[in-house]
């Protein structure tokens, strides 16, 4: 089990990111368009304003864990969770669809 204050601050970089999901979409948007070229100030503007968002606000930041453990390495996109536990609810028949691997 993760410890709870990093599932926390993962959560509180979720709801940051979906609070500047669209001024970051803008504002990059703005800076490649082609279709009206920015002066050189113009575009320094709109980085700053960038740069400006706080840092856990980007998405790259975030971090898949898993649904129920809160594990951060070994995720499995498909079903939200981490390796072992995926195992786990795979040989007790819990996951549709899902078969245990025998050659």
């Amino acid at each position: 089990m993760a410890k709870k204050s990093l599932i926390q601050r993962e959560k509180k970089r979720q709801k940051l990111e979906q609070k500047y999901h669209l001024i970051r979409r803008s504002s990059k948007k703005k800076i490649r368009s082609k279709v009206s070229p920015l002066s050189l100030s113009e575009k320094t503007k709109m980085q700053e304003k960038l740069q400006s968002l706080p840092r856990n606000s980007a998405p790259t930041r975030l971090h898949r864990r898993c649904f129920l453990t809160g594990r951060p390495r070994a995720n499995y996109r498909d079903f939200g969770l981490s390796g072992h536990i995926l195992r786990e609810k795979v040989y007790a028949c819990l996951l549709p669809g899902a078969t245990r691997s025998s050659w």
